[in-house]
């Protein structure tokens, strides 16, 4: 599903982010990348939805190439991917409700289709009872799980998630992994950047540790590797 092939990102002020990365990530797989901050894994992540290009090389998602892609295509390319970001990003002046169905909205789904989506994201994230609040009345953990919700409303091939237990207490961090979880279950392919130790460790999924830019380790049931 995910293909990077040569890829290194060099920033403008000679940082180099990735360094000649080769990576096969399947459908339906559960990934980890890991390792220390500032070792590339937000930059990889980044080049997943195109919110940053390669300096060289190919990134492929579904056999399109990204670096290739007009930018009039982008936008197509997002509806299938959700995006889970550490500091959630939702809009503060909107319900639990109308920060989930704008994901729909801005695309032009029917106001009838947009409703029965929201509600059934919501109630797959425990959360349907809280649609009409505002995310300074939820606790931390529900504003992630709005982040869930919203991330999945397109029921998307695959779902990125950029240390989204980063700012959790550990029971909290826990029921955001259960529900990664089961929606990788459902056929998502999930790809995580994280450095919860952990939940790396109990999980025993797919660990890709970023070191320097480079892959330094690629093992099928891993765990975490570096000092937390």
């Amino acid at each position: 599903m995910i293909q990077l092939t040569n890829v290194s990102k060099i920033y403008q002020n000679g940082a180099k982010a990735l360094v000649n990365v080769n990576l096969k990530i399947g459908k339906g797989d559960f990934v980890f990348l890991v390792g220390p901050s500032g070792a590339g894994k937000s930059t990889l992540i980044k080049l997943l939805y195109r919110d940053e290009t390669p300096t060289r090389g190919q990134v492929q998602i579904n056999s399109k190439n990204l670096v290739r892609m007009k930018e009039r295509e982008v936008p197509y390319l997002r509806r299938s991917i959700g995006v889970i970001f550490q500091d959630f990003k939702l809009l503060p002046n909107k319900t639990v409700f109308e920060n989930v169905a704008f994901a729909l909205e801005v695309i032009g789904v029917a106001k009838s289709e947009v409703q029965v989506r929201t509600r059934a994201s919501l109630e797959l994230v425990g959360l349907a009872a809280k649609e009409n609040s505002f995310p300074h009345e939820l606790s931390g953990g529900e504003q992630q799980r709005v982040c869930v919700a919203r991330a999945i409303i397109n029921n998307p091939a695959l779902l990125v998630a950029d240390e989204p237990t980063g700012n959790l207490d550990p029971d909290t961090a826990w029921e955001i992994m259960d529900l990664l979880y089961n929606i990788n279950k459902r056929g998502t392919t999930v790809v995580m950047a994280t450095h919860a130790r952990a939940i790396v460790n109990k999980m025993q999924k797919r660990v890709i540790a970023i070191e320097d830019g480079r892959v330094a380790r690629d093992e099928e049931q891993g765990g975490y590797g570096y000092d937390a």
